[in-house]
């Protein structure tokens, strides 16, 4: 493709998705902010599943059709649950992997240019059919060089290939997404809540970590650090010398896929079990490492069957791959997660409202009385149930409760900090993946053990604290005697002595101010007087409007 139709299709691209975006926001401000306003919220109320499901079907499409960023943003749209309706999220949950694979010989192109070899030197064999097809590359099988395989210790490896002109692409759909984020903000609704641009902003960084491979490979690197030594994760190794920015070549862990349920069962591998190990690990990685993988779909997570070595030991380990999209997470913001953590496991509504001011969703001015009260009510009625509980519940009492605390909630200064997009996900994509591998699966009860660990280390992380300060005031209480007789010592034999220049300095520049004010009042005094005398009696009114210029400069200028 030339430059010139390359730029072509870039702008029709732009154009596209910025169309659809219009359309889409035309409707929600007509069925949602219109119609309501003039008596027929019945009609939006009634009409707003279909049309629901029919926006996700033409985002399916254009997303299909256009890939790049849009698949990514149909993935994110389909893993939260917890705020978009069932309409939208399983419409687009195809999007996790059917994404259409790039021909054989473009891939080819692409690898060998980046790493300067013909394949046959490189690989001893390469797969021409993908194993999986994302969104911004794909990845095959192959076999390392013999030469490569003894320096390595590797044989069989998954080489992962950037699309060709991925970068373009990204880049015109980030702008797309920049503008439509402007007109977000357009909307009181959506302003008051969320920055919309720098969520944009945060995403368009995590897309561009997503297309380098080495930043990648340095992500993965770290992760199998911080899990070294533990035997319930698995990682692939990076074969560094046959890696660059667009290709990683790293070691084959593919295995069953975690949720391939019917597979698991075959191995003798319980999936509830799974689920409760998988929940474990993503709390480690919050809470312990502040390093998430924050992309943990089906097609990244494998269940590697092992020989149980010992009684009670596990027969299998989550193998996790794809270390593109990884989430950092600050210091202040795990503390509140914490917070968060051991508020919701203990019921506690006043804990979760300090929990979520201090993550920063909610902002420390507002009104919280009535959110602690909310709160309280939908822990009596609802806490501790799972997914499969909650399902069973009569919808009248979720619309009931809606009914009760909807405007109070919606008139909360509520917002979504930039740091939190990508924890979001990863949180929205576990709790999803263990509640498909266990209908029984309850958050609470996996919650549970590890909100009674970090109490009890915030626990004895208080009771060091206090010793450490019990034993400084012991220390400043048996110092005190001698300090004291010291001090009356010096008072008796007349060697105290006090410097209060500092103060008379500022006592001074009090008076100053003080003069100042008042010469600001008298000229504010002379000049309404002069201006109203004018009129009846000119002269005077004149002199005084003239003679107000003398406390004005006083004012202004008695500190130079």
């Amino acid at each position: 493709m030339t430059d010139a139709a390359a730029q072509g299709a870039h702008r029709a691209r732009y154009r596209r998705i910025l169309s659809f975006a219009a359309r889409e926001f035309l409707k929600i401000w007509w069925f949602e902010l219109v119609l309501p306003r003039f008596g027929m919220s019945s009609i939006s109320e009634r009409t707003r599943g279909p049309r629901m499901q029919r926006f996700a079907r033409r985002f399916h499409v254009l997303a299909v059709d256009l890939g790049g960023l849009m698949i990514k943003v149909g993935q994110f749209m389909s893993s939260r649950l917890d705020v978009l309706p069932p309409e939208i999220t399983k419409e687009l949950e195809g999007l996790q992997d059917e994404v259409p694979a790039v021909p054989y010989a473009d891939i080819r192109v692409v690898a060998e240019a980046e790493l300067g070899h013909p394949f046959a030197e490189a690989f001893a064999w390469f797969d021409e059919t993908p194993v999986a097809a994302a969104s911004l590359g794909q990845a095959h099988r192959a076999r390392l060089s013999a030469q490569d395989a003894v320096d390595t210790g590797l044989a069989n490896v998954i080489v992962k290939v950037q699309r060709p002109g991925i970068d373009e692409i990204v880049a015109v759909d980030l702008a797309a997404l920049r503008r439509v984020a402007r007109w977000a903000m357009r909307v009181r609704l959506v302003a008051d809540r969320v920055d919309a641009p720098a969520l944009v902003e945060e995403f368009a960084q995590t897309s561009f970590e997503e297309i380098d491979y080495l930043h990648e490979a340095s992500s993965a690197e770290r992760f199998r650090e911080n899990f070294a030594d533990d035997p319930r994760i698995g990682t692939p190794e990076i074969v560094w010398e046959r890696s660059t920015r667009r290709v990683l070549t790293l070691s084959d862990v593919t295995a069953i896929k975690i949720n391939d349920t019917d597979a698991l069962r075959a191995a003798g591998i319980d999936p509830a079990e799974v689920a409760d190990v998988f929940a474990e690990v993503m709390f480690d990685q919050v809470f312990t490492h502040s390093f998430v993988h924050a992309d943990p779909h089906p097609g990244n997570i494998f269940v590697t069957p092992l020989t149980a070595s010992a009684p009670g030991s596990r027969n299998f380990r989550l193998t996790f791959i794809d270390f593109g999209m990884m989430a950092e997470v600050p210091d202040n913001l795990r503390d509140g997660l914490r917070m968060l953590l051991i508020a919701v496991t203990g019921r506690d509504s006043r804990g979760l409202v300090r929990a979520a001011q201090e993550i920063g969703v909610l902002l420390p001015s507002a009104d919280t009385a009535e959110l602690e009260r909310a709160l309280s009510t939908l822990f009596s009625r609802f806490g501790g149930m799972g997914f499969a509980e909650l399902a069973k519940v009569d919808p009248r009492e979720f619309t009931d409760f809606a009914d009760e605390f909807g405007d109070m909630v919606r008139s909360l200064p509520l917002q979504l900090p930039e740091n939190m997009l990508l924890l979001i996900r990863a949180v929205s994509l576990t709790s999803g993946m263990c509640s498909s591998l266990d209908p029984s699966f309850n958050v609470w009860d996996a919650a549970e053990p590890y909100a009674g660990r970090l109490l009890r280390d915030e626990s004895a992380g208080l009771m060091r604290d206090m010793a450490n300060d019990a034993m400084e005031t012991a220390a400043v209480t048996y110092r005190l005697p001698k300090r004291i007789d010291a001090i009356i010592t010096r008072v008796d034999d007349g060697n105290v002595t006090f410097d209060t220049s500092r103060l008379e300095r500022r006592l001074d520049r009090l008076e100053g101010i003080a003069r100042r004010i008042g010469s600001g009042v008298l000229f504010a005094a002379m000049l309404v007087g002069g201006a109203l005398l004018v009129p009846t009696l000119p002269p005077l009114g004149i002199t005084l409007l003239c003679v107000s210029v003398l406390p004005l400069l006083h004012s202004v200028f008695a500190r130079r």
